[in-house]
């Protein structure tokens, strides 16, 4: 396999270089910033009945990954903002005693900057995860919990979005006194250094020809998949989906094709079986998936770690794959169509 080394980054993409930053941005946060455990501290002396989170693209992502964390560490139901409703609508939310969840690379989107204004004068107590701790995003919340990622320049970001879900993961381990998890963390910058190493071109080369493409998962792996989903879409110019295996039962089955390539990921959790399942039924059916993990496994993957924090290391070796495929088309994975660094949404 090739690989990019310090001989030959300076040619490479950002993309590809700050994809190899990874496990150097997790350790500075593992196995959980000083940030991390202050929060959760706070958030331990307030009797909090819902969570809001509100996050858009990647970050959104890394929002869908923390509400699995928060319902099945600490019980609260969580429900997912939606910014028009104070930015298009002009309403403020019933959010009094509410724990209101602002994830954002840049903390400069106006749209994200308006909501958490709006939960905070709404009575919510506002948290704002992010990169930059002076961005507009973090000077509008209570509490910041920064990421610690360090710079990024590619428009297909990669390590903040890591750190987005490891901050994520830190902060409930220490709000829910996870031990479990938080070992699992002290391990991941080891473990996202081996991933480096997985080559899943395999899958990438069978979307040369894919008018479409399916990711699946369940559980804790959802955000990984939407993930990559959007990864395909902006870097490879590809539309892609991100469904739960369960909903890909559904309707979506439908559209699945020999064309179109499925990638299951799977963590060794109560969702495992489910989507073995699935990756097995597609296949009798003379469908292409590429799987991660398990008996239904094709890709090539670590022996399985803690299951909250592998989702979290899968992306590495997808995001390395999706890069070099955009390389081999032509395409420059720094400048998707049509997008820049920062995306100001209304």
């Amino acid at each position: 396999m090739s690989e990019i080394t310090a001989d030959t980054a300076i040619s490479a993409s950002f993309m590809a270089r700050e994809t190899l930053e990874i496990p150097e941005a997790a350790a500075r946060l593992s196995p959980g910033s000083g940030a991390a455990e202050r929060v959760a501290a706070e958030l331990s002396r307030r009797a909090i009945p819902f969570v809001v989170l509100c996050g858009r693209g990647s970050s959104g992502h890394a929002g869908v990954y923390l509400r699995y964390l928060i319902e099945t560490r600490l019980g609260l139901p969580v429900s997912a903002s939606a910014p028009s409703v104070v930015t298009g609508y002009e309403r403020v939310p019933r959010v009094a005693g509410a724990l209101f969840i602002v994830i954002s690379q840049s903390g400069r989107s106006p749209d994200l900057i308006a909501a958490t204004r709006a939960a905070r004068d709404g009575g919510a107590l506002t948290l704002a995860i992010v990169n930059d701790p002076a961005s507009p995003a973090a000077r509008a919340a209570d509490l910041v919990l920064p990421i610690a990622a360090g710079p990024e320049r590619a428009v297909a970001a990669t390590k903040t979005v890591v750190n987005s879900f490891l901050a994520s993961a830190a902060l409930v381990a220490h709000w829910a006194r996870d031990r479990e998890l938080a070992e699992g963390l002290g391990a991941l910058p080891a473990r996202l250094a081996e991933a480096l190493a997985l080559d899943w071109t395999a899958w990438s080369a069978d979307l040369a020809a894919a008018p479409a493409a399916f990711v699946t998962g369940r559980g804790h792996g959802l955000g990984t998949v939407r993930e990559v989903a959007l990864k395909l879409s902006e870097t490879l110019r590809l539309p892609a989906l991100g469904y739960s295996a369960a909903e890909l039962r559904h309707g979506p089955r439908a559209s699945i094709s020999a064309a179109t390539p499925v990638l299951a990921l799977r963590q060794a959790d109560p969702t495992a079986e489910s989507v073995d399942h699935l990756a097995r039924d597609l296949r009798r059916e003379g469908l292409t998936v590429h799987a991660c993990g398990g008996p239904a496994g094709t890709l090539p993957w670590l022996p399985d770690g803690h299951p909250a924090c592998d989702p979290i290391v899968m992306l590495v070796p997808a995001y390395r794959a999706i890069e070099r495929e955009a390389r081999r088309r032509g395409l420059d994975p720094d400048a998707p169509a049509g997008l820049t660094k920062v995306t100001e949404t209304l």
